[in-house]
């Protein structure tokens, strides 16, 4: 009898789920959806001639703050807001610190994105945890601009959500854009859900995006009068949530 309770204690193992994932996420590929994400939304823009950059966890504050324009007093910096382990050293808040050490380290042109995990000091709810994903993209070179920032994210929006999702782009603010928008894209008014989280206007922010301002530019080294970029960012537990509904 111990022999057979093992052997049913084996079976019940191999055929155990994991309840942690939704339904949708272990049917197409078995992967947790953070990971599944990171790999559609790599897999689209290396499509789009992207390579991928990546970056340390633990960054210096002039990489993390200075280098991308952001003021000595901006909220960010507080400690309530970043995990910090010293004067100079603090948990990435952003995935940012990579671009500034891309432009620093890589000759011009520059065309990557940098997933990563970030850090910020927020209580959990059900839009905020302590640690969180990020993908940013950059763009450096001769004659960039803002149409080339608009067309890139909204092939990128149809190639992930599908060939007839509308974009609108809103003027936003950024340390380290400028001009600065807020990317959104319709995701409609069919059901009561689709209400509460668009609040009641079919529209849905997934990122941000903008020219790299001149400053960051100078900061790693660029001569702005010579060259352009442009920038973006999303969340990748926001996009997980919207494509498997969690």
């Amino acid at each position: 009898e111990t022999g057979k309770a093992i052997a049913d204690v084996i079976t019940l193992a191999e055929e155990v789920i994991d309840v942690t994932m939704p339904a949708k996420a272990v049917k197409v590929g078995k992967k947790h959806p953070i990971s599944q994400i990171i790999d559609e939304v790599s897999e689209i823009f290396m499509g789009m001639g992207f390579s991928i950059a990546e970056g340390p966890e633990v960054e210096t504050v002039e990489n993390n703050f200075d280098a991308l324009n952001a003021p000595i007093d901006h909220p960010s910096r507080d400690m309530s807001d970043t995990f910090y382990i010293n004067s100079e050293l603090l948990l990435r808040t952003q995935t940012s610190p990579v671009q500034v050490r891309t432009m620093k380290g890589q000759e011009l042109p520059i065309k990557i994105i940098a997933p990563g995990r970030c850090f910020r000091f927020d209580a959990p709810d059900a839009t905020h945890s302590p640690m969180f994903h990020q993908i940013e993209g950059l763009v450096v070179g001769k004659d960039v601009t803002m149409a080339q920032l608009k067309g890139t994210l909204d092939m990128f929006v149809k190639k992930l959500f599908g060939e007839n999702t509308k974009t609108k782009f809103r003027p936003h603010n950024f340390p380290f854009t400028e001009p600065s928008a807020e990317i959104d894209i319709y995701w409609g008014l069919k059901t009561e859900t689709d209400y509460r989280i668009t609040k009641g206007t079919g529209w849905l922010e997934i990122g941000g995006c903008g020219m790299v301002d001149p400053n960051v530019l100078k900061n790693c080294g660029i001569n702005p009068d010579e060259f352009s970029g442009f920038a973006f960012g999303m969340g990748v537990e926001r996009i997980a949530m919207l494509l498997y509904q969690i």
